[in-house]
């Protein structure tokens, strides 16, 4: 893929600099400065890396970049007269900056230490813990609104001639012909700038004024949660929402941990488990924290929302407690909690929370059409005073030229008409009213009324996974074996194969439990016996029923108090049971296993306990958990049976038919093990129940990770095993089923006790934390059991494949940016189809430096038709070295995925392409993670869904499903930005034309600067004799919905802006002077003796060309449009009788009135009308071919 593409570095100056360098030192021959080889001759010879050179090495070009920088100030040294030259502007920018500095200086963030419920011991000041989502307050509102007016050239433009009209020697007119439509328009964006302001306001409000209970040396007392502090005991009841970020210290669950739901922090909508301070956890009562001496080290605040280091201190025993702190002890803001009461002290507050400072200030959005035309009305000024000199210049001169100059910009000014501002945003209203009011796309809500023509110019579309094009609902579909396959149709043979195996080891229950279990070194010694598919089925569900973390949770049946729930209030029939964990394929996994027969009744941080289809009680000793990271990309789990009488003495179950057996058939200490097929491949051993079949497997997961996707064509199966085997790693796959492998390993007692001193050696130590215990771990990841492969599915939004299809064939690229894991984002893309199933698929692999990304690099530039796998990590290693080089290779692929994205990531890829390409974008999210996204873009979307309405709020629009994406930009998008198109055209039409008069006018009446039309005659012309026809454009339509909706490649030429250009403004401008001419010129010849002919017969000619216009211009005619059409024209046949001023009455009612009207404006369209149906035979546009 874009092999013409080379690969430079961003800092490629200094090194071109280096390169000419090197170069002038050996064009220099033999000398001081040629004794050696240049360092960077050296390095340039030595790096070539697959054809495509790195500049250099890390260190090298921090050197090459100090050297280039030492040479400008050596030249600088030379000059004598630097000071004089270029001294004073060095200090002036200098000072400059120090000043800016001083006034725009930020608190510097800095770690802290808290004193738990002792505010007022913190050193520094910390922020106020309010939400601000405003944009002004009382002071700034004004100016700020009328910034952003007139910072537009149209609107500064006409406040200057309205002003110009307060001299009277400048004065041509009334002043309410210029100052009212100017006022209108302000009145209106400063009314509606209002009501958005004071509705963000009242949203602020009712977040800060939540009351939170805060606990005090002499007890409770309500605080709000604008005046929460740094250091305060905060109490949060189950379902509230967390006000700052905190450490959690105590909660009335008595496992001493808690759940919280992290949808508006992350978008994940799976409940994660947090763990309170031991040591504040272990207190007998809340009076009892304010009894120690005790504190939290906190390290400066971050936007990492994954990661937080910390330490617990408490000083008042003998020896100093000392805890470290991780992520797992935190409470961020906007998380709510979802079990139980915690309490917590806070550490951060207002700006400096997690969610505050992944979340981007809002913006004022301008569109592209705005833009577009604003740049067109520069242009109609600079033709504005090209005209008025070119007036001035055959006038002579003559007297006060400049005064005439000026007299002739005012009489002129119509050429950019002050009624384009009006009638645009009328149209952006009405446009947004049409999309409320669509039954095809019931709930959408338009909270943006300035861009809905952006949604017709969308070229990349970036959209979240969670919630947006799945359902965040996992469904488990299939359990292979090798040599058979189970799906949800089976489910009845796998309980009765759990049965026979229960049934088979009950007998084994009732004798000795010594005798039961065969000694250690017997029992791994002894030699391998084919199981039966019994014994198989029941040690794969009972491996995937104890390998994970998911935890039950029950329902009480009362209401609690303050304090924990006792086990009389707990409802244990399974009705009452719900799952919860970290991943939503975990939970779907433990449903499927209750589905079977095989139940997870309770688990705490040292147990757990499963119920087998018989009714007995299986009671398991967790030793070990390793939870899943996106780098091992596999989770475990170390297990033992616990002994016969302490399950006697384990959970009292109520309504269970409860027979306590120890499990004898896996009596010794078991290491379960799942992950992703690339990542348990090497870890696995062949197994005799299928040994080809697991060869299989791993050549399928070789060929995954060293290719990125698995085709029919690479798989080397015999079709005997393309019916077995290869499901797993080929159909599954296909099929977009996340594939899990799960496989277990025995271990000794001796054995376990090594493996432990070395893993808690290895989590005390300082340094190097992550990889010594990685490292330890892996060192039990040898010669595993392969069990069984499991496929999950997470349930796809309505229609969303048809949805993704629509979007691409209109010629939208389609980025998924999600904050899930690999695997799980490149299962959806194939599910959703975002990567079709003929396209290979490149996994980008994780990089370090810029050697590694230049490598990968290389091997994806190679890909043709290719979509992108890249996480979030690798592509901050490529933005910074190579940004120009990947956006560009990234944009030529048919879809990218970007897995494991902070919410600040999202924001900035989509700042990125709008920087690097210039096309337009969209951001589509459900979650309050997805709200920067939205924000950056040109135009967000969101979505009402599981996650709240965080992002439906923050968006332009919003939206209750993705599949309403499609007609919400193939049919309102596209229509509102062709109507505006077509309309802001006219408008600056129906200026061009009367200014084209004018000019005619003024030049055959030896260039006076007097007006043709005065008073009223303006006035009414721009608004009750063509405004109604004018605005009724906005319900034109080249297509009908249904065939814009049947045919999406009509968008496509949207994209290139066609609609409206230089071109389509130039046949305008030649259309307005052709009419103008004719109209003007006409008049004059025809008119008789009298100067108020001239008036009547070119005001009304005038008059009905533009309604003859809008008829010529309009596609598909709407009964509103006739009614506009004939309306006007009897408005103004109505309003010539009482305008006596500018009209003769007897003159207007003769036959030569009429004829001399009706031939100018004959000729003045009918050659268009012509020159129309002409165009429309020899090159039909393409709506057109498919309306016929």
């Amino acid at each position: 893929m874009a092999d013409r593409i080379p690969l430079y570095p961003v800092r490629s100056a200094a090194a071109a600099a280096s390169r000419r360098r090197a170069a002038s030192f050996g064009a220099a021959g033999p000398g001081p400065g040629a004794e050696r080889p240049s360092r960077y001759q050296l390095e340039e010879e030595s790096a070539h890396l697959d054809e495509m050179p790195l500049m250099m090495s890390e260190e090298g070009f921090e050197n090459d970049e100090s050297d280039y920088h030492t040479l400008p100030r050596a030249r600088l040294s030379r000059r004598k007269k630097w000071f004089v030259c270029g001294g004073w502007t060095f200090l002036c920018s200098s000072c400059c900056d120090w000043l800016m500095n001083i006034c725009q200086r930020k608190t510097e963030l800095k770690a802290r230490t808290v004193w738990l419920g002792y505010p007022e011991k913190c050193e520094e000041k910390h922020p106020r813990n309010s939400i601000k989502n405003q944009k002004y307050n009382v002071f700034t509102f004004i100016p700020g609104v009328l910034y952003e007016q007139f910072k537009f050239f149209l609107n500064l433009y006409f406040l200057v001639v309205s002003c110009s009209q307060f001299v009277p020697a400048l004065k041509i007119g009334y002043l309410y012909t210029y100052w009212a439509p100017l006022g209108f328009v302000l009145a209106v964006t400063i009314m509606r700038e209002a009501v958005d302001e004071f509705r963000r306001f009242q949203r602020d409000k009712e977040v800060n004024s939540q009351l939170y209970s805060k606990l005090t040396v002499r007890g409770k007392v309500q605080v709000k949660s604008s005046d929460i502090q740094v250091g305060d005991l905060i109490i949060v009841e189950k379902n509230q929402r967390i006000p700052s970020d905190m450490v959690f210290l105590r909660t009335s669950e008595k496992a001493g941990s808690c759940f919280v739901r992290t949808d508006q922090l992350d978008g994940e909508t799976d409940w994660k488990l947090k763990v309170a301070v031991s040591c504040t956890q272990r207190l007998p009562a809340l009076g009892d924290l304010f009894s120690i001496s005790a504190y939290v080290y906190a390290q400066k605040p971050q936007l990492d929302i994954h990661s937080f280091e910390g330490t617990f201190t408490r000083e008042d025993s003998d020896p100093p407690i000392h805890e470290s702190l991780s992520i797992e002890n935190t409470l961020w803001a906007s998380t709510v909690v979802a079990s139980g009461t915690v309490i917590g002290v806070v550490i951060y507050t207002g700006k400096e929370t997690r969610s505050v400072m992944n979340t981007s200030n809002p913006q004022n959005k301008v569109g592209l059409l705005d833009l577009e035309l604003n740049r067109l009305t520069k242009a109609l000024f600079l033709a504005l005073i090209a005209l008025s000199v070119v007036m001035v210049t055959l006038q002579g001169f003559a007297g006060p030229w400049y005064r005439s100059l000026f007299r002739f910009l005012l009489l002129f000014s119509y050429i950019i008409p002050i009624s384009l501002r009006v009638n645009l945003d009328m149209g952006k209203a009405a446009y947004g009213w049409m999309i409320m009011k669509d039954e095809n796309i019931p709930g959408t809500v338009v909270r943006t009324s300035t861009i809905p023509e952006e949604l017709g110019r969308l070229v990349y579309l970036l959209t979240d996974k969670t919630g947006t094009l799945t359902q965040n609902e996992m469904v488990f579909k299939r359990l292979h074996l090798g040599t058979v396959s189970y799906g949800t149709d089976t489910v009845d043979e796998i309980q009765d194969h759990l049965l026979r195996s229960c049934s088979q080891t009950q007998p084994q229950a009732g004798g000795n439990s010594a005798s039961s279990t065969p000694p250690r070194k017997a029992q791994a010694s002894a030699p391998k016996v084919r199981k039966s598919v019994s014994s198989r089925v029941h040690e794969a569900v009972k491996a995937v029923a104890l390998c994970h973390n998911v935890t039950p949770v029950y329902e009480a049946r009362g209401t609690a108090g303050e304090t924990e729930f006792t086990e009389a209030d707990q409802d244990f029939s399974d009705d009452s049971r719900t799952y919860q964990a970290s991943s939503p394929d975990e939970v779907a996994l433990v449903q499927w296993t209750e589905s079977v027969g095989l139940t997870l009744v309770s688990r705490d941080l040292t147990s757990m306990q499963l119920r087998t289809p018989s009714g007995q009680m299986l009671t398991y000793c967790i030793l070990q958990t390793f939870p899943f990271t996106s780098e091992s990309k596999r989770m475990g789990v170390i297990v033992r049976p616990r002994p016969l009488q302490q399950q006697q003495r384990g959970l009292r179950t109520s309504g269970f038919t409860s027979v306590f057996l120890q499990d004898t058939s896996t009596a010794e200490i078991t290491f379960y093990m799942k992950g992703a097929d690339v990542a348990m491949s090497p870890i696995v051993q062949y197994n005799d129940w299928l040994e080809e079949e697991v060869r299989a497997v791993l050549r399928c997961a070789h060929v995954f990770s060293e290719r990125g996707a698995v085709t029919k064509a690479q798989c080397p199966f015999s079709d005997l095993e393309a019916l077995t085997g290869v499901t797993a790693c080929g159909n599954m796959a296909r099929e977009g089923l996340r594939t899990l492998v799960v496989a277990k390993r025995a271990l000794t007692e001796e054995q376990y006790q090594d493996f432990e001193s070395r893993y808690s050696q290895a989590k005390l130590s300082i340094h190097d934390r992550t990889l010594k215990v990685a490292a330890v771990v892996e060192s039990l990841e040898r010669e595993m059991e392969l069990l069984c492969l499991t496929g999950v599915e997470d349930q796809l939004q309505a229609d969303v494949r048809p949805t993704l299809e629509m979007l691409r064939n209109a010629g939208i690229k389609i980025w998924m940016l999600t904050g899930d894991k690999l695997e799980t984002a490149t299962c959806i893309a194939k599910s959703s189809h975002l990567v079709s199933r003929t396209q290979d698929t490149h996994i980008f692999r994780p990089v370090a430096g810029r050697a590694d990304a230049h490598l990968e690099l290389n091997a994806f530039r190679r890909k043709q038709d290719c979509a992108l796998v890249i996480s979030g990590d690798s592509l901050e290693v490529c933005l910074r070295y190579y940004e120009r080089e990947f956006v560009e290779l990234a944009c030529q692929c048919p879809a990218v995925v970007c897995c494991r994205c902070s919410p600040t990531q999202k924001a900035r890829i989509v700042k990125l392409l709008q920087r690097r390409t210039g096309r337009r974008t969209c951001a589509i999210g459900d979650g309050g993670n997805d709200v920067s996204m939205i924000q950056a873009a040109d135009c967000g979307i969101g979505i009402e869904g599981k996650e709240g309405r965080q992002a439906s709020l923050a968006a332009d629009f919003s939206v209750t499903q993705f599949r309403h994406v499609g007609r919400l930009l193939m049919v309102h998008g596209r229509s509102s930005y062709t109507r505006s198109a077509a309309l802001g055209q006219f408008v600056m039409h129906r200026g061009l034309i009367l200014s084209t008069m004018q000019a005619v006018f003024s030049s055959v009446f030896y260039f006076a600067s007097v007006p043709l039309y005065q008073g009223f005659l303006m006035v009414g012309y721009a608004t009750v004799y063509t405004m109604f026809p004018v605005f009724s454009l906005v319900l034109d339509q080249d297509v009908k919905p249904e065939m814009a909706m049947l045919y999406p490649e009509l968008y496509k030429d949207l994209t290139k802006g066609r609609s409206l250009s230089f071109k389509t403004f130039l046949v305008w401008v030649l259309i307005s002077i052709y009419q103008g001419g004719i109209l003007m010129y006409g008049a004059l010849v025809l008119f008789e003796s009298e100067f108020v002919h001239v008036v009547a017969i070119s005001f009304t000619a005038l008059v009905l060309t533009e309604l003859l216009m809008v008829a010529l211009t309009v596609r598909t005619w709407h009964w509103l449009m006739v009614v506009a059409e004939l309306l006007s024209l009897s408005c103004y046949v109505a309003s010539l009788a009482f305008l006596n001023e500018y009209f003769d009455v007897a003159f207007i009612t003769t036959v030569t009135f009429v004829w001399k009207v009706s031939a100018i404006t004959g000729v003045s369209c009918l050659p268009l009308y012509v020159l129309k149906y002409v165009k429309r035979k020899l090159s039909p546009p393409s709506y057109s071919k498919l309306s016929s």
